[in-house]
């Protein structure tokens, strides 16, 4: 395509050059379509609008209304003289009406793009009369959608749900955490805009939320760190010893390795907190053996439980680590290692020579997506140790994670207002080590050349 082409099918062009069904589209969506030919597909574009319309109208533009101060009337007590009792009148609730108006700006937004979509759908209609070529009926287009324009369809509902699913989850999130929606001080049912407070409070060195959320933060970088090194290191050396020559039933060691990752994680994860309590069969035996006196406080004590979670990881991730190289391990040209050999390159020369370089091409990518998992690693924190078990602050433990601290603000601590910034912060930090780590990899710099 020609870089100096320029789509004629804009919303600018069609304000500029279109007729009078076109502009007249600007207010009434399908009008220019249906003076155009297109009645059906005008009728739809129409409908559409109506009933956008017809939302805002008994909906909409209340939602949007109560968005600035998020309700004020609380939930009242009115005496029935009929009855002789007190009933309940039900008050505003700001969780519905933030969570309401921000679906209302969402599906006003989709709407303007719809009505982009309407103008230019018009004014393509137009220039095509205006060439002499023939404009597709309504049949014609649904056919369409099933050869030149079968992408769109596919990904009509995939799109939708996305939206619906992610889009507009993420954005009520954020928007929490602009708010004082939490336990403190009764804020669960009527809360108010705070601005950038949670934020200056989540950051602060002073405050004891701020000096939480600094040490968990280290924590979790550390263990992102061993977690993803130790993991990727141990798997590929793994994964050369089995694909060795010399390595005899390769398929049974595979195979006995890949048994922790068949097994439901969380059922692995519980059966090892229990071997490992103070009263575990691994202290017991320790005890029978004459090996040690007390039981070792594998998930009591800080230190010891940070590296347990740590080398427990390594038995659950070191599987997934070993395929992965595997696949790349086997698709080396053995060329390369012919023409190492006979200029007398040794094992080692030649692992680091070629062997690492092009594992670490292709693998650079699966690496910072572990690292990306290994900081939302809930399962292995959570179903071990659960944080503990030093307290850090009064909402958190040693072991937390980010995401861990997350759960236990919202669902235990009812803090909503926090969770969200920490939320907010935790894809800051992914996104940034993710962005920077990878545009400096030569998997980026240059995907073609590596020979």
């Amino acid at each position: 395509m020609s870089k100096n082409y320029q789509n004629p099918h804009t919303l600018r062009a069609a304000v500029k050059h279109g007729d009078l069904g076109t502009r007249l589209s600007l207010i009434l969506c399908g009008a220019g379509n249906m003076l155009h030919g297109q009645i059906v597909k005008g009728l739809l574009f129409l409908a559409v609008e109506l009933g956008y319309l017809w939302f805002m109208v008994i909906a909409g533009f209340s939602c949007i209304k109560m968005l600035p101060s998020l309700g004020w009337l609380t939930q009242q007590e009115v005496w029935n003289d009929a009855k002789g009792i007190y009933e309940y009148v039900q008050g505003h609730n700001s969780v519905l009406i933030l969570l309401y108006g921000v679906v209302t700006i969402c599906v006003s937004v989709l709407f303007v793009l719809f009505w982009r979509g309407c103008v230019i759908s018009s004014y393509r209609a137009q220039l095509r009369l205006k060439e002499g070529k023939h404009v597709n009926t309504f049949v014609e287009d649904v056919k369409d959608l099933f050869h030149g324009n079968l992408q769109k369809l596919l990904m009509t509902v995939p799109l939708v749900g996305i939206f619906a699913f992610t889009v507009l989850p993420l954005i009520f999130m954020i928007t929490m955490a602009f708010t004082n929606y939490s336990k403190i001080d009764d804020h669960l049912v009527l809360f108010d805009w705070v601005g950038l407070e949670n934020f200056k409070k989540v950051l602060s060195f002073s405050d004891t939320i701020g000096q939480t959320f600094w040490s968990v933060l280290g924590w979790t970088i550390c263990w992102a760190i061993f977690a993803t090194v130790l993991n990727y290191i141990l798997g590929m050396i793994l994964a050369i010893v089995i694909n060795r020559k010399g390595t005899r039933c390769k398929a049974f060691w595979r195979f006995c390795f890949m048994l922790s990752v068949a097994i439901p994680q969380f059922v692995s994860l519980l059966i090892i907190r229990t071997m490992f309590n103070q009263d575990g069969i691994v202290n017991l035996m320790l005890k029978e053996a004459g090996l040690i006196s007390e039981s070792l406080p594998f998930f009591s004590n800080a230190t010891w439980a940070r590296v347990m979670v740590i080398v427990i990881n390594l038995w659950v991730g070191i599987p997934y680590t070993m395929i992965q190289a595997t696949g790349i391990l086997q698709n080396i040209p053995q060329e390369l290692y012919e023409s190492a050999k006979v200029d007398g390159a040794g094992p080692v020369v030649t692992f680091f020579k070629i062997t690492l370089p092009y594992m670490m091409f292709v693998m650079t990518p699966y690496l910072i997506t572990q690292f990306t998992g290994n900081v939302n690693n809930f399962n292995v924190i959570f179903l071990l140790s659960g944080g503990n078990p030093t307290p850090v602050g009064s909402t958190a433990g040693k072991t937390d994670l980010l995401v861990t601290w997350l759960y236990k603000l919202t669902v235990d601590q009812q803090y909503f207002n926090l969770g969200a910034v920490i939320g907010i912060l935790t894809f800051i930090v992914l996104a940034i080590v993710a962005l920077v780590t990878y545009r400096n990899t030569t998997s980026y710099k240059d995907e073609e050349g590596f020979q």
